[in-house]
């Protein structure tokens, strides 16, 4: 179960500091500057988008994300980008963009194998003719979760200026591939924690590319983290480029 605490206006509105531009972001980027149309499924607050046309991008740049709090940061100030509210069962394309990315490991939360074949299903359709769907899910190898424990607080200043601390603690998992954690927020001028629950799927290469060929899509390209190193056993990242088979 995933109840995101994002949700919130209130926490939307630092989702950005928490989550401030990073390799990532850069590798995202300059693949969207060589597309002339982009579809950004679960963009958050569109940074990466909002980012690429203040850089000067002429193209189509459209987020799709399910969480309102989140749009309602990407839409200020940005007009001429395509801010969809849904996910890839509620909206779909066909034939309309020559890059499709899915960043932040948002690809992970597809923990069913039902959600991961439509949602690769809806990329596949919304692609042009030789378009790529860009995307990363952590290396189940280098076992990100045993580092989501309580004693690591990581702390952040709010719009106001107040101080928010942040935890994460293993709630379950992981069992096959599947891992639970709770995403605590915590501030002294709060009259109580809020929290977030989240499930996140691990997969390897070979149920990747399982359920890319199902897809109709194939791995181009495929990295161990953000400066395009080659994947090994322990890389934190699996970062595949994809495109029509």
């Amino acid at each position: 179960m995933t109840t995101h605490p994002f949700n919130d206006l209130s926490l939307a509105a630092f989702y950005d500091t928490l989550n401030p531009w990073g390799p990532g972001d850069d590798f995202h980027l300059g693949l969207i500057r060589t597309a002339d149309s982009v579809l950004d499924i679960g963009c958050g607050t569109g940074q990466l988008l909002r980012r690429a046309r203040a850089e000067g991008h002429p193209g189509r740049l459209t987020g799709l994300d399910p969480a309102a709090a989140m749009l309602v940061q990407a839409r200020r100030g940005t007009p001429d980008i395509e801010w969809v509210l849904g996910d890839t069962r509620s909206e779909r394309w066909t034939g309309e963009f020559a890059l499709a990315v899915m960043t932040g490991h948002a690809f992970q939360q597809l923990v069913l194998d039902e959600e991961i074949r439509q949602c690769l299903d809806a990329v596949r359709e919304a692609l042009a003719e030789g378009g790529r769907f860009v995307f990363e899910t952590r290396n189940p190898g280098a076992r990100a979760w045993e580092r989501w424990t309580p004693d690591r607080v990581h702390t952040i200043t709010g719009p106001d200026g107040a101080e928010i601390r942040v935890h994460h603690e293993v709630t379950h998992g992981p069992a096959d591939g599947v891992v639970g954690f709770s995403e605590t927020f915590e501030c002294e001028s709060w009259p109580a924690p809020r929290t977030g629950h989240n499930t996140l799927r691990f997969l390897g290469t070979g149920e990747l590319d399982r359920f890319l060929t199902e897809a109709g899509l194939r791995a181009v390209a495929r990295y161990g983290d953000w400066d395009r190193r080659p994947l090994t056993p322990d890389s934190p990242e699996i970062i595949t480029i994809a495109e029509a088979a």
